[in-house]
């Protein structure tokens, strides 16, 4: 009997093994015929010295910026740090631009320079826009990088991009193996810690055993797409700070906070493909956007909710229609979406001066 159930036992640990071979060898199949000669261990290659992204420099106040004059193509960035913009029209010099920021959704990221919906918005409305979008950014980030900008730049409109998860990432400390600031949330009132902000530790030292172990499986990579609700405890060189849904606390103090700039903001949700690809973590993200929104209203800003126009398309033509193939940003006609149904909003609420 013995003998037999191990027999068994045996039997079904072959099969799953066999079984999930065959499915890795689909997954990188999808990915592309390459994959199937490359076993490394593409996780830890990426983050292991001399791998690090030039795209992005350390910054005391806000943890990382655009590095100045970076230039990797689709990607490069002005003598600021700013991601490069078309030249504005002959119409706009002299006016006070309009100021872009939020995280790799602004910035464009996996988009030309010219592809960005901050350089379509700059075509449709006339009006120069800097697009100070810097990937990787948490909403605490974002509202920072906006002060301070909108105290130098003398912005006329602020437009301040995000997605759901840069409400996750107010609880790091660490983000992508870059240190960062964060908030400590008291009563109503919100603290900053972690500033000035310290050394980043030696890139891909600080990554978890889940990567160490399957960083090389592209069906790995694959299935926390789809099934994992908070990547950032599973999968990234990541720190966290504060407790598991303290951000949600933060959102209301942060508008508020934004509302305090005293310019005239419009708050953008969008949205990542993996709110359509996986519908259960879809629904949490799009109820976590509209809270933040609702914190907007209350703040008395402006707002605009990306996600219905942005479904009815994917119903219609797809995901591939607004996102790249295997990307987790808009490609072209996705920013172009976005540009048209901002510029529609400034315009509709009167926002341009």
């Amino acid at each position: 009997m013995k003998t037999e159930i191990a027999g068994r036992l045996a039997l079904v640990v072959v099969s799953v093994l066999v079984t999930l071979f065959a499915l890795e060898l689909g997954a990188r199949l999808w990915r592309g015929p390459s994959w199937l000669l490359d076993w490394r261990n593409f996780v830890v290659d990426d983050r292991s010295p001399g791998k690090e992204s030039k795209s992005l420099i350390a910054d005391p106040e806000l943890g990382f910026v655009g590095w100045p004059n970076f230039a990797k193509p689709p990607h490069t960035h002005d003598a600021q740090g700013f991601r490069t913009m078309p030249p504005p029209p002959a119409a706009a010099a002299g006016r006070p631009p309009l100021l872009a920021t939020g995280d790799s959704f602004a910035y464009g990221a996996e988009a030309g320079d010219d592809e960005s919906w901050p350089a379509y918005l700059q075509d449709l409305l006339g009006r120069r826009i800097v697009n100070a979008g810097v990937p990787g950014y948490g909403l605490d980030q974002t509202v920072l990088r906006t002060e301070k900008l909108a105290a130098t730049l003398r912005p006329a409109v602020l437009i301040v991009s995000f997605i759901a998860d840069d409400v996750h990432r107010l609880e790091m400390s660490r983000l992508w193996g870059r240190e960062k600031p964060y908030f400590q949330p008291n009563d109503s009132t919100l603290e900053l810690r972690h500033v000035p902000v310290p050394a980043n530790p030696p890139i891909g030292s600080k990554l978890p055993l889940w990567e160490r172990i399957f960083g090389w499986s592209i069906l790995a990579d694959v299935l926390r797409g789809r099934l994992l609700h908070d990547q950032h405890e599973w999968f990234g060189d990541h720190e966290r700070a504060l407790p598991l849904g303290t951000g949600d606390r933060m959102v209301c103090p942060l508008m508020k906070r934004l509302a305090a700039v005293g310019l005239p903001t419009l708050v953008v949700a969008q949205y990542d493909p993996v709110v359509w690809a996986n519908k259960a973590y879809g629904v949490k993200e799009h109820q976590l956007s509209q809270r933040l929104l609702d914190c907007a209203v209350e703040a008395k800003l402006a707002t605009l909710d990306l996600f219905e126009p942005i479904d009815q398309t994917v119903r219609a033509r797809g995901l591939t229609s607004l996102y790249g193939y295997h990307s987790e940003h808009h490609n072209a006609a996705g920013n172009r979406l976005a540009a048209e149904l901002i510029a529609a909003e400034l315009e509709r609420r009167h926002m341009l001066p």
